[in-house]
């Protein structure tokens, strides 16, 4: 099965197409400025939007209102102008990898033959825990890349991912997601990394460089603001104020791009003081390529432009819609044509949209395009791994899922599981006779899937599908920890619903046995469809269904339970907190969370996992976050306390650490300066473990209201039983910075502390570091530093002393 031939050189060169843009010697400014001029209307609004092949509007969709929004496309009319790109060629079905691959470079070279300029589209892919792909690994969701709290492997992650998506023929990744979480019960908590701006921006910035380092486009998602949508609804409008966007939601955007390097950023569907995203020139234009130098390309959210219309109402119709969206900045329309095709052709014609913002986007989109070798005369469809293959041996040539790729997934898994509770020592288990499984997530595979993961995002939808990847459950993985045990299994319930006819089986075999390990939590789903993931917010953070009646009656029995939760968000486990023998949490840990769970129960794993968001004492409360002012902190004028069960940051381990201090304190520093500071942390237990260091700030006086306490840097420190590192961050001033009285960032000068602490409770602080900060207020901006140096060293162990 041959690929077609692509007609990039012509043997009768054509005056009118052919050009020094096709010299791969020049610039890529040089080779688009060529272009442009060349190309008719039609063929540079085709540039700018994709098509979604396969997409159905007659069922149950992937995307929000998939079924009113997807029109029919004549797909030969269209490709004879080019196009743009091509949207999701294998996360709409289950497909293949080998034959997918083939089959994407088949409709590359109908594309590429069928335009006068022979430009192929650009193919782009979720990949927000994983190429949402059937076959492809499913790894840890951002919520459980947080708890790992371990950038470099994220970064490995992500770059895996990356080459799985090249190897298909795939050139961007929709993510990372930088929402920072501000109302725990929005459904899609799990596709973020936390409750801290800085530690978002450090791990997002990390899977930014390793999908980059593949050479997959990375898509930041969402701006900006959508995470804190009023009353924790999906598309719902934010009321977020200009600090809290400056300080709390922007920041990781930030460090993504300037440090990162990421080319492409995704609009926001949120609506911020009455303007959405995908119309805001401010934003789009003034902050994110005037400030910040962004020179790539801003996609729309599914759908998002022609929202602009049908949802937020500042639209009367396509065309204003397709005029708003360009002059505010949004290059290219996804998922599929609606407003930047024959309807913007009109527009620009008719005078109400001018074409220079059809060639600023196109122009975009061309250079971005041409960096990935779209424009070049030797441009193949075949990826590089299919290339002089017979089709029959694709299966084969193509593996998404391959042991090195699950070895990562069962580390990450395993860095990520929190061990919140254990006071009486129950864990690890040793040698247990009777094991009792219990729960409505201990023998679903699903369980360790968040929302974008292929089999809970599109699987469901073909139940004549296989998932297309091994993922064992809790339960399989139990009894493959403990060979010689009995364990027994009883589902107990479901995960939402009100049937208690479980219960009776349930109790009686926890009565049995020797321990009983209750896995509770979320199925993750789309729209309403779970509890927990793209459109299933939560009313309140009580556990879903009757589950939390379940695990009053299993811990009625008196057999010791050891809560696990597999969960997308944290849950207000506070009646629980005192009568479990120990609490487990994992976020949607993967294909191999399964193994990394049983691991933590037996003890093979020693838990390091730390919490990237607070678990909340009770079910309501929200919205509440650990960066609080003091008003914002539990205090005798209200009868609500909102101070979480574990806070932020926290998590114990099998092992125990000792925290020295370091060099002396400095006592001053210049409002442009910098100064290290240390502390040195020893493994005094019998094994070894991993301890996360972190640092906060704490400003004690500031012109506006700060946080108590906010992350600034941490470590993880991996350490032999016995061992000792000394951790030392150079903090810089700039670090300091917050949104002041007159709407710009200061340094400025007073007294603030440092706190080492292992979490962001105030009472764990280890050590203290005062330091005034002098000399004149500072006005600062993208420029200034954003990440706090660190390094760890080892200790020398001291040498016995001679006889």
């Amino acid at each position: 099965m041959a690929i077609p031939a692509v007609p990039h050189a012509r043997s009768t060169p054509d005056p009118s197409v052919d050009g020094p843009w096709r010299d791969p010697s020049r610039t890529p400014e040089e080779r688009v400025a060529d272009l442009i001029p060349r190309m008719t209307l039609e063929e540079k609004a085709a540039q700018l939007y994709g098509i979604w092949v396969g997409a159905d509007a007659d069922g149950d969709g992937v995307a929000p209102h998939q079924n009113d929004m997807v029109d029919p496309v004549d797909w030969d009319a269209l490709t004879t102008r080019g196009l743009g790109q091509l949207t999701r060629p294998f996360g709409t079905a289950p497909v293949d990898p080998g034959l997918g691959a083939l089959a994407l470079a088949r409709a590359q070279s109908r594309i590429a033959g069928a335009g006068r300029f022979g430009i192929p589209a650009l193919a782009h892919e979720e990949c927000l825990a994983g190429f949402t792909a059937w076959g492809a690994t499913a790894y840890p969701v951002p919520l459980s890349w947080g708890a790992a709290w371990n950038p470099e492997l994220v970064a490995e992650m992500a770059r895996r991912i990356g080459e799985d998506m090249r190897a298909v023929g795939i050139h961007q990744g929709l993510a990372p997601v930088l929402d920072v979480v501000r109302d725990l019960r929005w459904g899609r908590v799990e596709e973020t990394i936390g409750e801290d701006p800085y530690l978002v921006a450090t791990l997002g910035t990390a899977y930014v460089r390793g999908l980059e380092s593949a050479g997959i486009v990375a898509t930041l998602k969402h701006f900006a603001g959508y995470a804190a949508s009023a009353g924790a609804r999906n598309l719902s409008p934010v009321r977020a104020g200009a600090r809290e966007m400056a300080d709390v939601i922007l920041p990781p955007f930030e460090m993504a791009l300037l440090e990162g390097g990421a080319r492409s950023v995704m609009h926001s569907y949120a609506e911020i003081d009455g303007v959405p995203a995908a119309a805001d020139p401010e934003l789009l234009t003034g902050l994110l390529r005037d400030t910040w130098g962004f020179t790539g390309t801003v996609v729309a959210d599914y759908f998002g432009i022609g929202f602009l219309e049908t949802l937020h109402k500042v639209a009367a119709d396509r065309a204003g819609a397709a005029r708003l969206a360009l002059t505010a900045g949004v290059d290219v329309e996804l998922p599929t044509v609606r407003s930047y095709g024959d309807v913007l052709v009109t527009a620009v014609r008719e005078g109400a949209v001018d074409e220079e913002l059809v060639d600023r986007a196109l122009r975009r989109v061309l250079l971005q395009k041409c960096e990935l070798g779209l424009l070049d005369p030797d441009w193949s469809p075949l990826p590089a791994a299919l290339k002089d293959t017979d089709p029959g041996q694709a299966r084969e040539r193509v593996d998404l899922d391959p042991p090195e790729n699950r070895a990562l997934a069962r580390e990450l898994a395993e860095q990520a599981c929190v061990l919140l509770a254990n006071p009486g020592g129950t864990l690890p288990l040793r040698a247990p006779g009777r094991i009792a499984v219990v729960g409505p997530r201990a023998d679903d595979a699903l369980a360790m899937l968040g929302c974008y993961s292929f089999p809970s995002h599109v699987g469901v939808s073909h139940p004549e599908s296989t998932m297309g990847i091994d993922v064992p459950t809790v339960l399989e993985a139990v009894r493959a920890e403990f060979p010689d045990a009995g364990v027994g299994f009883a589902e107990g319930c479901a995960v939402d619903g009100t049937d208690t006819s479980g219960f009776p089986e349930a109790v009686r075999l926890a009565g049995d046995a020797d321990v009983c390990v209750a896995v509770l939590g979320d199925r993750a789903g789309l729209f309403g469809r779970g509890t927990s993931g793209e459109g299933c917010d939560a009313a309140d953070l009580a556990l879903p269904g009757v589950q939390g009646e379940l695990l009053d009656a299993l811990l009625a029995t008196g057999t010791p339970v050891v809560l696990v939760m597999l969960t997308g968000r944290p849950y207000g486990l506070g009646p629980w907190a005192g009568r479990a023998a120990a609490v487990v949490q994992a976020f949607f840990p993967g294909e191999e969370g399964g193994p990394a769970l049983a691991g933590v129960l037996s003890g093979r794993v020693n838990p390091s996992g730390r919490l990237p968001v607070g678990v909340p004492r009770g079910a309501g409360g929200q919205p509440w976050t650990y960066l609080q002012p003091p008003l914002g902190l539990a205090s005798g004028v209200s009868s609500l306390d909102p101070t979480p069960l574990y806070p932020f940051g926290h998590g114990l381990s099998y092992t125990a650490f000792d925290w020295e201090g370091g060099d002396p304190e400095p006592a001053e520093l210049p409002t442009d300066g910098s100064a290290d500071v240390e502390i040195t942390v020893r493994n005094s237990g019998d094994r070894e473990g991993a301890e996360v260091v972190q640092l906060y700030l704490h400003d004690p006086v500031a012109q506006t209201t700060r946080p108590q306490a906010r992350l600034i840097g941490y470590a993880r420190v991996p350490l032999a039983a016995g061992a000792a590192a000394r951790v030392r961050f150079r903090f810089h001033a700039d670090l300091a910075s917050f949104t002041g009285t007159g709407g710009r960032k200061v340094v400025e000068p007073g007294d603030l502390e440092l706190r080492f602490a292992p979490s962001s409770d105030a009472d764990a602080v280890r050590r203290t570091v005062r330091l005034r900060l002098t000399g004149p207020e500072r006005v600062v901006d993208h420029r200034r530093r954003l990440v706090c140096g660190v390094s760890v060293e080892p200790v020398p162990v001291a040498e016995p002393a001679a006889p």
